[in-house]
């Protein structure tokens, strides 16, 4: 079986100047079938991608926090139709906005607290700053990300709740809010939190909400493609700045993380044995079935999500996209059997774990999307829709050549 096929669309990418470089893996019943270490971790220092470079995982960070909150329900700690203003009275007796782009100050109150469940399928009524439009998204924008997350949640429970809770799924801060709850469940950092529950019995050795030195070097530097440009250029992102080496003062549970490749490859594989990795149990199998269990309605999937048709042959369940039913979904998102689980990151990370195969793939970039450009603008780069490419013709050329 060859497997290197699946290359030629991010070495075209990397090749057009578009992507600074990729790691990938392909694993099947046990074991690893491929690593491609394709192009730079540095375009200027010419350092190459290597299979422990440390990337900026974003949103992949979700189902990681979910995890650690699904191993103290097992607990008793936690239930997911619970309130969470036991544990977060800030967001006692909440507003909501009586119309979605509307002023701050036409509002209802909320018909029930919100649960963790909410927090756990973003139907909390929580939105981010680019997950809604008008002065709701105005004032996301302005949250204090660099404060501490007692300031931080303060700050957020001012702002009315953009749906009543439970009535629809709008991508949030939700798994935020849900590791301020563990953290104080647990009465330590959410970094330890899932330092114990997670990383430690899965064996992720590589990821933290912060790098240490030597980890450092081995960071994957973020990079934008310049949209001013009729081409595409590649551009260094510097806002962000290097990989912090201690812990931030708000450890986002949503987006926080950094992990490499074989790290992330063993938490899609403890979720794909039910649980267990390397004979050591986790989870437990009904957790990780609640994970990998549909949760919205037929009505909440007539909503798009961010602007996309993403529940065609999809349901959502504790923040794992499911495949429900493979040939409608393969047509927008390429393939994956019945039950494939996925969830990916703004920076381009991507994963799939397909139980019909016995497979997991793994796709890892550091590409900072624009999310404030307006949609035409989107449309019309045609950079941007090559760059964006390269991840769904990677996974259904791995798909082909495993088939043959």
């Amino acid at each position: 079986m060859n497997l290197d096929g699946n290359q030629a669309s991010i070495r075209e990418a990397i090749d057009a100047g578009l992507l600074s470089g990729a790691v990938t893996l392909v694993w099947q019943a046990g074991k690893v079938l491929q690593v491609n270490e394709l192009g730079y971790r540095d375009v200027d220092a010419r350092l190459p991608m290597q299979r422990d470079t440390i990337f900026r995982i974003a949103s992949m960070s979700k189902p990681v926090t979910i995890a650690a909150a699904m191993a103290l329900v097992e607990e008793g700690k936690l239930r997911l139709d619970e309130p969470i203003t036991g544990w977060l009275p800030e967001l006692t007796d909440m507003r909501v906005l009586t119309e979605p782009r509307g002023p701050l100050d036409r509002t209802e109150p909320a018909r029930r607290p919100i649960t963790f469940d909410d927090l756990m399928t973003h139907r909390s009524g929580l939105a981010y700053v680019f997950s809604v439009l008008g002065p709701l998204s105005r004032e996301y924008g302005k949250l204090p990300l660099r404060q501490d997350q007692d300031r931080w949640l303060a700050a957020l429970a001012e702002l009315p709740l953009a749906h009543q809770p439970g009535d629809r799924l709008t991508y949030s801060h939700g798994t935020d809010v849900l590791g301020i709850a563990l953290s104080r469940i647990e009465g330590k950092p959410l970094a330890q939190v899932l330092a114990e529950r997670i990383f430690e019995p899965v064996g992720m050795t590589d990821t933290a909400f912060s790098v240490t030195p030597a980890g450092r070097r081995r960071a994957a530097t973020m990079y934008q493609l310049d949209s001013k440009a009729a081409e595409g250029m590649l551009l260094r992102d510097d806002v962000m700045g290097p990989p912090p080496i201690v812990d931030p003062p708000f450890c986002t549970g949503g987006s926080g993380l950094f992990s490499t490749v074989d790290d992330y490859l063993r938490f899609a594989c403890m979720l794909l044995a039910g649980g267990t990795v390397d004979g050591v149990r986790v989870l437990s199998e009904q957790s990780v079935t609640l994970m990998r269990t549909d949760r919205l309605t037929a009505e909440q999937k007539q909503y798009p999500f961010l602007g996309a048709p993403f529940w065609v042959g999809r349901g959502f369940g504790l923040n794992l996209s499911l495949v429900t039913d493979p040939a409608k979904s393969r047509q927008l998102y390429g393939p994956g059997g019945l039950g494939t689980f996925s969830w990916p990151g703004a920076y381009g990370t991507w994963w799939q774990a397909d139980p019909s195969a016995d497979l997991i793939l793994l796709y890892l970039i550091q590409n900072h999307p624009e999310m404030s450009v307006d949609a035409a603008a989107v449309a019309g780069n045609t950079s941007l829709a090559r760059l964006q490419s390269a991840q769904p013709r990677f996974v259904r050329r791995t798909y082909q050549a495993l088939e043959r």
